[in-house]
């Protein structure tokens, strides 16, 4: 079948490629009454074109998605007839550059070029990134009037840099396939050497960069589902029950079976980059994605508990950080948030930019600690009673918390806990704040402020329900308060060691100031903590399984409340 399948997809790409794209002809019915405008539709394959008389088209507007009489164009009031309007705008701009190049004086054609010069800008974001509304209009009732030395510039001389047979050509071929009607908006048109007339100028767009960011991830995500695959092979065909019998730890396993895949990725990577004329710089914010890619893959191999688990679990994982890694680079040069991608890095390398020491640390913090975190809870827990159970994803990650915890040492164990699961709770809060900070404020704010409460409140809920369904009969409320306490110093020691490493240009911003609050007060965000476990964890003990949402609703409302009355007393 696979054989078929390939000789099928040779087949239909040879095709394809003789006969061209076809998915779209004839996808708007066009009217007429003008031969010469019906001669420029039939040349766009997008069009069905009907040449019909005045009469006649008066009476039938309705059955036409797009109608062209008298000078005018006129499309139905839908979507579609609008697509069909601007489609016919594309259409009748290559049919005017058509005739443009083909005059005798092409200069007399296309009289003005212009030659861009690209300047660092000077636009200031701390404002807007503080909050603050700037006005359009200068303070005050004075006008400002420009003084000095005017300095004359001279006219650049009418010369281009190609001949002009081959600008002609290029000028001719700009735009004639159905390729180029999708870049249009993000394409420069031909290289027509230093000057380029105005209709080829577009927004200076990182698109070159960004298709370089998707040639790099892609890879590296299939190559790790290699890696998630034999995890999850050893564990449903309980081949891995041979490697646990072995002297091998289980650091050693699981290291002997990463680092291939890891030099592998490091490889395709390093391929790419001789490909592309890169530099190899770029590979440094590239590794801390490589090793979290593999420990994400070692996690979701180790806890789902069939392939089809396990394939919702990959599609989720690949949705939710390539998304936290793709759309910050779309902002590279912009925003400060931008920084908190390591592809970002990779968008700066490529445009010649480069970035500093305090940027790769600002940008790839997140990513060492948090595959440092999930490793060490796999290396904990990678033995047969965990890789060989059938518990369902909840129970098996409260499973997972549970063994990684120290028996004889409960409350250290909740500090250390809560201290290394901060990156990843930064991380998912990062991420929002990625999905949330073009959203116009106060909406965004808002969002942002009860999503970081309740995912705070989730993953310090995650030790103590560990803990009471690991020692139920120990839980008594004295250990349930001795658990919050655990349970806040822990938090509040990842935050404090955090903040010291990476955050430091997101607190600049409102954003930071709602995520990270009251940092520097110690006692404030400890209570807050604190207080939040022990509702979750009094909700738990009070009223079972069942009263676990309810008590995490209002841990998550008392903190969203104390973020709102700190923030608003802050702005």
């Amino acid at each position: 079948m696979t054989a078929v399948l390939l000789l099928a997809l040779f087949l239909a790409s040879g095709l394809a490629a003789q006969s061209g794209v076809h998915l779209q002809d004839g996808l708007y019915a066009a009217a007429t009454d003008d031969p010469d405008i019906a001669a420029v539709l039939a040349h766009d394959p997008l069009f069905t074109v009907h040449l019909v008389d005045s009469a006649t088209l008066s009476q039938d507007l309705a059955g036409y998605d797009l109608v062209v009489s008298g000078g005018q164009a006129y499309a139905t009031e839908t979507d579609r007839g609008q697509a069909a309007l601007s489609a016919f705008a594309t259409a009748w701009r290559h049919y005017r550059n058509t005739v443009y190049t083909a005059e005798d004086d092409l200069f007399a054609a296309y009289p003005l070029w212009i030659d861009t010069v690209e300047l660092t800008s000077e636009l200031d974001f701390t404002a807007t990134e503080s909050g603050q509304t700037v006005s359009l209009h200068p303070q005050g009732e004075d006008v400002p009037s420009p003084s000095g030395p005017v300095e004359a510039v001279p006219t650049p001389a009418p010369v281009q840099s190609m001949p002009t047979g081959d600008m002609r050509e290029k000028l001719a071929s700009d735009g004639d396939d159905q390729v180029s009607r999708y870049v249009d908006m993000v394409s420069s048109g031909p290289d027509l050497g230093e000057f380029k007339t105005p209709s080829q100028l577009a927004p200076p767009l990182p698109f070159d960069s960004l298709i370089y960011v998707f040639v790099f991830i892609f890879p590296l995500y299939f190559t790790s589902q290699f890696y998630m695959m034999s995890i999850a092979n050893e564990r449903v065909d309980r081949r891995g029950e041979a490697l646990l019998s072995t002297p091998a730890g289980p650091l050693a396993i699981i290291l002997g079976k990463a680092v291939p895949y890891f030099f592998l990725m490091l490889a395709v990577s390093a391929a790419i980059i001789l490909l592309t004329g890169g530099s190899f710089l770029v590979l440094l914010p590239l590794i801390p994605v490589i090793v979290f890619f593999l420990a994400a893959a070692l996690l979701i191999g180790m806890t789902a508990r069939s392939f089809r688990e396990l394939s919702f679990l990959s599609i989720f994982f690949s949705t939710v950080i390539t998304s936290y890694l793709f759309f910050p680079s779309i902002f590279a040069n912009v925003h400060a948030i931008s920084r908190i991608s390591p592809l970002t890095l990779v968008v700066l390398q490529f445009e010649g930019t480069g970035f500093a020491a305090a940027d790769y640390l600002y940008a790839t913090a997140l990513f060492w600690l948090s595959s440092l975190a999930v490793l060490w809870l796999c290396v904990r827990n990678f033995n047969e009673e965990r890789l060989f159970s059938q518990e369902s994803l909840t129970s098996r990650i409260i499973s997972f918390v549970r063994g990684a915890m120290a028996r004889g040492h409960p409350i250290a164990s909740l500090v250390a806990l809560n201290a290394c699961i901060i990156p990843l709770v930064f991380m998912v809060q990062l991420m929002y704040l990625v999905l949330l900070f073009n959203i116009p404020m106060p909406f965004s704010l808002i969002l942002l402020i009860l999503l970081a409460a309740a995912t705070e409140e989730v993953a310090k809920s995650i030790g103590i329900i560990a803990v009471l369904r690991g020692r139920p009969g120990t839980f008594t409320w004295k250990n349930l308060v001795l658990a919050a306490v655990a349970t806040g110093a822990g938090f509040l020691i990842g935050e404090k060691l955090l903040l010291f490493v990476m955050v430091a240009q997101v607190t600049g911003s409102v954003f930071g100031t709602i995520l990270f609050s009251g940092v520097g007060l110690l006692w404030m965000p400890f209570l807050l903590h604190a207080g939040g476990a022990f509702i979750v964890g009094a909700a738990v003990k009070a009223g079972g399984r069942r009263m676990y949402l309810p008590g995490l609703v209002i841990a998550a409302g008392v903190h969203a409340l104390y973020n709102l009355i700190l923030i608003g007393g802050a702005l």
